[in-house]
């Protein structure tokens, strides 16, 4: 009878760590204190050294929360042009990829694949950051193909206030394996991938 709990007890706790491998489900954001806007626009920076260290889940909150959450219903922290909201953010770590479901305060795993991070370029960057954003549009949603790109900036400027806020560093690329990382993510033809940011503990 012992062995038999002991074993159903095992079996229970895999399935949970296996569940939160699936789905992460996120802190809720704090949405108070940091710097003030001015010192975090004077801080704001370009970093590619990083420790290798990585986030907590409740920074990780408020990272996505500042890059793209809700903050008024059906309204998201960072602009879209005409409201199209046709942005999605990845959320890379290591072998796996997850997106970022704003509403559910949640991440989800797309695909768990060893060539994720080589698709990702950069090595000396994206092999020590504790995470990378890839930022993809929808095409078929966004006003125009530019419209992905402008709100792309619109993301990746929070992501940097954010970081300087947070002592967090941070840096935008467009120097990645382009085809590589659409086909490992399982992106349709109408999603594009814009650019990718690497964030970390510096």
């Amino acid at each position: 009878m012992k062995q038999f709990l002991i074993a159903a007890l095992l079996l229970i706790s895999s399935l949970i760590v296996y569940s939160q491998d699936i789905t992460i489900n996120l802190p809720a954001p704090v949405k108070t204190g940091g710097k003030p806007l001015m010192e975090a626009l004077s801080d704001r920076q370009s970093n590619r050294n990083y420790t290798g260290k990585e986030l907590d889940q409740q920074t990780l909150s408020n990272l996505l929360w500042a890059a793209h959450g809700f903050n008024r219903p059906d309204k998201r922290t960072s602009a879209t042009s005409q409201n199209k909201q046709e942005m999605s953010v990845y959320v890379v770590m290591k072998d796996r990829a997850y997106l970022y479901d704003a509403k559910e305060n949640k991440l989800k795993l797309q695909v768990s694949d060893n060539n994720l991070t080589a698709s990702l370029g950069q090595p000396n960057i994206s092999e020590k950051a504790a995470l990378t954003l890839v930022y993809v549009a929808d095409m078929s949603i966004a006003s125009n193909r530019e419209a992905g790109f402008i709100d792309t900036g619109a993301i990746t400027q929070n992501v940097y206030l954010y970081c300087a806020s947070a002592g967090l560093g941070c840096v935008t690329r467009a120097s990645f394996k382009r085809p590589d990382l659409h086909n490992i993510l399982k992106l349709k033809s109408n999603e594009e991938i814009t650019v990718v940011q690497a964030v970390g503990h510096i």
